[in-house]
């Protein structure tokens, strides 16, 4: 299975979408949301904003290793 690397974050307020690259080797837990500016973190039981926002999940779950 190949890993993705790239997400597409969507804010829960504004709804502004944005493409990122995610890092392969840690979680990222917090992001500031380009358009509002709204800081998000992860949903209860996430690792990441990744696994919480984006398209696909932070590479360390995709590849069933501990993310954090």
């Amino acid at each position: 299975m190949e890993v993705v690397t790239r997400s597409i974050i969507t804010c829960p307020v504004c709804g502004h979408q944005q493409e990122e690259e995610m890092p392969t080797d840690a979680c990222q837990y917090f992001y500031e949301c380009e358009s509002c500016k709204t800081l998000l973190k992860p949903k209860p039981g996430d690792c990441c904003v990744f696994c919480s926002y984006g398209t696909a999940p932070c590479p360390p779950v995709q590849e069933d290793r501990r993310c954090c």
